[in-house]
């Protein structure tokens, strides 16, 4: 037998994930080929969460601490691989890593003019760009939305996917909200709170919760300006 051959026989009895980033969303365990020894110790950090899937499919869910992997501690995948009687021997599965931190600093913008409608000028094109903050509170969901074949998701994945939603979003948001263009000259800071539900509303689907969203800038046409500044005026 190769070294190779060891190396890849050798079965797991210490699985971990030591975050050394910043940036990874999902990490999947590497197992190397090789097979989970009956009792292995499962160690899960504190904002972490680890999920086991058998064959595609959704096993047991651990959250921080030391577990160990027996029959009594995973019940979903005891009845996925039908251990009707327990085991002793080697077993194989899939396990994902989920960094549940707020990961903070995320930009958005809309990607053209977009199309606000207002009770006093009409239609009004804006633009817009800010920041928000999210954290993964349904790993399952998560990992089907954009895990699929990757072995490690990074955060820059899903804030892309994030800026599509906001920018396409963002009017529609304003309109629930009931947030006016006056409203969004005299202090933009201040909407975020109020459009920020609109958007978590399409999270949710995704497993994210939306901390903060901040909106940093907004451009009025300059005839609409020039309108608003002999309303303060």
């Amino acid at each position: 037998m190769g070294l190779f051959d060891f190396i890849k026989n050798e079965l797991i009895e210490v699985i971990e994930w030591v975050d050394t980033s910043d940036n990874t969303i999902i990490w999947k365990f590497q197992d190397k080929g090789n097979n989970i020894k009956s009792g292995a110790k499962l160690t899960v950090r504190e904002s972490q969460v680890a999920v086991l899937m058998n064959e595609g499919e959704f096993g047991d869910v651990y959250n921080p601490g030391l577990h160990t992997l027996t029959t009594s501690n995973m019940p979903v995948i005891t009845t996925l691989k039908s251990w009707k009687y327990g085991f002793n021997s080697p077993f194989k599965v899939d396990i994902y890593f989920i960094n549940t931190r707020q990961f903070t600093d995320l930009k958005w913008g809309t990607s053209g003019p977009v199309l606000m409608r207002d009770p006093e000028f009409g239609q009004v094109r804006i633009r817009s760009f800010g920041n928000f903050a999210i954290s993964i509170v349904d790993a399952k969901l998560f990992i089907t939305e954009f895990a699929g074949t990757n072995p490690f998701v990074r955060v820059d994945a899903v804030e892309e996917t994030l800026q599509g939603i906001v920018s396409s979003k963002f009017a529609e948001a304003l309109a629930q909200a009931n947030v006016t263009a006056l409203d969004l000259a005299a202090n933009f800071h201040a909407i975020g709170e109020k459009v920020k539900p609109a958007f978590q509303k399409e999270l949710d689907s995704y497993g994210i919760a939306l901390e903060k969203f901040f909106i940093e800038n907004v451009s009025l046409p300059e005839e609409v300006e020039k309108m608003l500044d002999k309303k303060r005026s």
